[in-house]
């Protein structure tokens, strides 16, 4: 859990490192192969002090269009000939694992989810745990690297998967996570999952785990019913949500840290699964939201996900210090608050979820019909 740190003094760093300082591991979220190098020089990921990265379907997609890289490699495939979804495997583990070897020195000296990549399977595999499972271990065998992810919805069926992963030595990062209820879910299923892989023989140091909660689109969907209340204890209150219910879920992650499971698997070698607060909202609403979240949302052991754009805005980043440590009896006055206006969390967060598996699922759509027009393209 670690101790808490002071923020830093106005003459003192600023930036990504000054998030580094306090413990929080800066993630690029929404990463593309266009954005690992551009004519020769090194990308985003090249700087020490960028620690993970995420990519995502539309960057697939609009890079199998846009990307000099991408579409040779479409060629290629085209002449064997290869299936659509075989390209797709083709193109998703060529990106995780070169991205892989970008952070790998960063693996090989971190701690946690410090050095990782990780990448999506299907969407539309979102309520199939035993589907999830195969294309998980398909990805993480052609991928081919320890520090490769992959990433799985927070669903019922998606944490039977976490469960399942981890107990065969697949390092995974769980997404789409949008209540606190559901977070404590997840802290179970990756514990379970864990203490699978100790009884499987898996070396638990280098089976990294990490967990996204959606931040940013929390707040963005609760500030959305906020403002259609339009009163000015409902509009006072936006803005808040992010921070209160990374307070709350932190809390959760401190007690499940103090458990005997726990302290069994961390004899074991284990590390603790790093809590993200993914901040981007969706859609973006910004660079100076991310900023303002990634500056709030401060505690030792964690991580934030940025989009490329917010993550040149927080090169002005001035974090606070520890925001959440010992701060979840106010956040859950603010959240109770926040419901007695008539803003139910639950109900807001099961909408949200639902909507992006939505959007991930067209986005895996696009992809395969915009890989299968490129195969096409190439075999003419």
């Amino acid at each position: 859990m670690g101790e808490s740190k002071a923020g830093p003094s106005p003459g003192g760093p600023g930036g990504l490192d000054a998030l580094a300082a306090e413990g929080v591991a800066p993630w690029l979220g929404g990463l593309r192969r266009s954005l690992l190098s551009s004519g020769g020089r090194p990308g985003l990921l090249a700087g020490a002090a960028v620690r993970g990265a995420s990519f995502c379907p539309e960057g697939l997609a609009a890079d199998a269009v846009e990307d000099d890289g991408c579409r040779e490699q479409l060629s290629l495939l085209a002449r064997r000939p290869a299936a659509p979804d075989t390209a797709v495997l083709a193109l998703c583990a060529y990106d995780l694992r070169s991205a892989c070897d970008v952070l790998r020195p960063v693996f090989g000296t971190g701690h946690g989810g410090d050095g990782c990549v990780s990448m999506d399977v299907d969407a539309a595999l979102a309520r199939d745990a035993v589907g999830t499972v195969a294309a998980a271990g398909e990805l993480h065998r052609a991928a081919g690297r320890s520090n490769a992810l992959v990433k799985i919805p927070a669903t019922g069926p998606g944490l039977a998967a976490v469960r399942a992963c981890l107990r065969r030595g697949i390092g995974v990062h769980v997404t789409e996570i949008f209540s606190v209820r559901r977070y404590g879910e997840v802290l179970d299923a990756c514990l379970d999952g864990l203490e699978g892989a100790r009884a499987a023989g898996h070396d638990l140091a280098a089976l990294p785990v990490c967990t996204s909660l959606a931040a940013g689109r929390i707040e963005a969907g609760v500030d959305e019913r906020l403002t259609a209340l339009g009163t000015p204890q409902a509009l006072a209150l936006r803005g808040t949500a992010a921070l209160a219910v990374a307070r709350l879920a932190f809390r959760l992650y401190e007690e499940r840290l103090g458990t005997a499971c726990w302290r069994r698997l961390a004899a074991a070698g284990a590390r603790p699964p790093r809590p993200l607060w993914d901040v981007v909202d969706d859609p973006a609403d910004g660079a100076g939201r991310e900023l303002r979240r990634a500056e709030t949302l401060v505690a030792w052991g964690t991580g934030v996900v940025l989009s490329p754009a917010g993550l040149a805005a927080a090169a002005g980043a001035r974090p606070e210090g520890d925001t959440l440590t010992s701060r979840h009896d106010e956040a859950a006055a603010l959240v109770a608050e926040v419901e007695r206006l008539g803003v139910p969390f639950e109900a807001t967060a099961a909408g949200l979820a639902a909507a992006r598996l939505r959007r991930l699922a067209r986005a895996w759509r696009g992809l395969r019909r915009t890989v299968a027009e490129q195969l096409g393209a190439g075999a003419s």
